[in-house]
């Protein structure tokens, strides 16, 4: 049962600032040239990518090309932890469109083993961590037709996929992003559902629904990032109504008193992608345990049965 206790609507709490700054789909392509030469490195400025301290990016599993001026001096006897580095520090990923507007992304960085790394793709940015064998394997939303996927290392090296999901057409999708212990959830109430009933979407639900949300990203830190997406499939519905988003959030500890900053990305069925940087005043400490409603983050999504 979902249980509402202390919850608090608030409407004068959101401020709206400049509209967030990401990682454009438009940059620059590699140069043909470089191809030609077998160049596997393409540096890219932050004014290009939007990821300041990114240094070279990987664009396939090859081995960047030497240069002329690439001429070390003769190496010493690597370390015990060097020496257990495995030979091929080759980095790369690979996209693959799935159902739902989704994508499997599978990235293979041999030398990153249990590193926190970002995958970033069209404003979205969200932290994870490889496997044991520098290795990862999840699901992302797409958030434009011809996606983009950068995966960033601590190292300032990157990896980038590409792919095709012209499924995005036939989704409404909403996305909330943040950094740090927010405890923020993303809920969507389908076509007059209450909450514990279905129709009563968020990460956590039991009942489902007609749309999903999924959570990608990591807990435990100040520093990590987090996404929550909602996704419905216009052209497969069968009812005609409205959706209710509403973000919400337990006053704790970690954010009682501090001002969150969080981005919302809408895609939605005229394809454009639209984007907002947010300020959350969360209350005062001695409201810690009660729930924070808020219903003005996002406009009620209107569908019509097709």
């Amino acid at each position: 049962m979902f249980v509402i206790k202390n919850y608090v609507t608030t409407g004068g709490t959101v401020a709206c600032a400049v509209a967030i700054g990401y990682l454009m789909q438009s940059g620059s392509a590699p140069q043909p040239a470089a191809e030609q030469s077998g160049a596997r490195i393409a540096s890219i400025s932050d004014q290009d990518s939007g990821l300041v301290g990114l240094r070279d990016v990987v664009l396939t599993s090859s081995s960047p090309a030497e240069t002329s001026h690439d001429i070390l001096p003769e190496p010493s006897r690597p370390s015990p932890e060097q020496s257990r580095l495995p030979s091929n520090c080759d980095l790369s990923a690979r996209a693959l469109a799935v159902p739902g507007a989704n994508v499997r992304l599978r990235v293979k960085a041999p030398c990153h083993a249990n590193e926190t790394i970002e995958v970033h793709h069209n404003g979205l940015v969200f932290s994870t961590e490889t496997d044991s064998l520098g290795g990862l394997n999840l699901t992302v939303p797409a958030l434009s037709e011809y996606a983009i996927y950068l995966i960033s290392f601590p190292d300032e090296k990157g990896t980038v996929a590409t792919i095709h999901v012209p499924e995005i057409n036939s989704f409404n999708r909403i996305a909330l992003q943040w950094q740090g212990e927010t405890g923020l959830q993303l809920h969507a109430l389908e076509f007059g559902a209450g909450y514990g009933e279905e129709g009563h979407v968020w990460s956590g639900s039991e009942a489902g629904g007609t749309g999903s949300v999924i959570h990608l990203g990591q807990g435990g830190s100040d520093t990590a990032r987090n996404i929550e997406v909602y996704s419905f499939p216009v052209q497969s519905t069968t009812e005609t109504g409205t959706i209710t988003l509403s973000v919400e959030t337990e006053v704790t500890e970690a954010n009682c008193g501090k001002a969150l900053n969080v981005q919302s990305l809408e895609w939605r069925t005229d394809q454009r992608l639209r984007s907002r940087d947010l300020t959350l005043d969360m209350p005062d400490c001695d409201a810690a345990g009660d729930f924070l409603v808020l219903n003005n983050l996002f406009s009620d999504l209107t569908i019509a049965a097709r």
